[in-house]
């Protein structure tokens, strides 16, 4: 037969036993229970005052009429009035005095930044370092150009982007793909350009590969192999390559060609903040 324990009060049983276990009948104290009560009471008043309830596309408003939204847009604008001045400033003075203004160049370095780091870092990475296939931009190789004018255009209208006819256009032929040259002069092309900046795969077939670059190379890279900012044609001597300088990532470039593609930004960033991207850009290392 269950026993109650010797040190519990005598207030009952529920009639509830459990293997000789009695539960005893011990309610919460009072003002526990009206403070779970005014809980729900408060919980309900919230999702009514507040958004709350989820529905197909957001959320109700509640009757209150408040949202983070609101909130943000509401800081958004006073942080645009407070600026307003200065932005308009940048907007329209010449781009090389930016830099020669302290407080201009000091803001626009500040703020193109923060667009930089909302818009750009997925492609160029932190700081401009770059990735394969997205150029790095803390350095002073350009494949359009490094001056605030150059920065400026590329930025506004973008690399082979359709959207934008103004945008910077260049393409490279396909040379396998398109079977504009044999396979063996690829191959020596190949080795040739490796030539330019290290060792070749294949010595042998570097000076072959003269000739190939000679004949379908030279007239966009340049016969000393230098590039060509104003075609967007990059330089081939110095070891500095956007989709990689191994054998294999040449033999893909040479055949199939490359084609990075650049949004225009004019459509999306306001001049100001245009601007101040290029002034950041610009002093990251390698500007022109």
């Amino acid at each position: 037969m269950a026993q109650k324990p010797e040190d519990k009060p005598d207030v009952g049983t529920t009639g509830h036993e459990w293997d000789g276990i009695e539960e005893l009948n011990n309610p919460l104290p009072r003002w526990w229970v009206w403070v779970f009560y005014i809980t729900i009471i408060w919980g309900l008043w919230y999702t009514v005052a507040y958004p709350a309830w989820p529905m197909i596309s957001g959320a109700t408003e509640g009757y209150m009429g408040w949202s983070t939204r609101a909130n943000v847009a509401a800081d958004i604008e006073e942080a645009e009035a407070a600026n307003a001045e200065i932005n308009t400033r940048l907007a329209s003075v010449e781009l090389t005095e930016i830099t020669s203004d302290a407080e201009l160049q000091g803001y626009a370095r500040s703020a193109g930044e923060a667009v930089f780091n909302t818009w750009c870092v997925q492609c160029h990475g932190r700081e401009g370092g770059g990735f394969v296939g997205y150029p790095t931009l803390s350095d002073d190789d350009w494949l359009w150009g490094g001056t605030m004018e150059d920065i400026h255009l590329t930025i506004s209208h973008g690399i082979r982007n359709e959207e934008d006819p103004d945008a910077r256009y260049s393409e490279m032929p396909a040379f396998g793909r398109d079977e504009l040259l044999a396979e063996e002069e690829i191959v020596q092309v190949v080795n040739y350009v490796m030539s330019l900046s290290g060792e070749a795969q294949d010595p042998a077939q570097v000076e072959p590969g003269a000739v190939v670059y000679a004949d379908n190379c030279a007239a966009c890279h340049g016969e000393a192999a230098e590039g060509d900012v104003f075609q967007g044609a990059p330089n081939l001597n110095d070891a500095i390559w956007l989709y990689g300088g191994d054998y294999a990532s040449l033999m893909e470039t040479v055949n199939n060609a490359r084609f990075g593609v650049m949004p225009n930004w004019n459509s999306r960033l306001t001049e100001a903040e245009i601007r101040a991207v290029t002034a950041y850009v610009h002093q990251l290392g390698g500007g022109e």
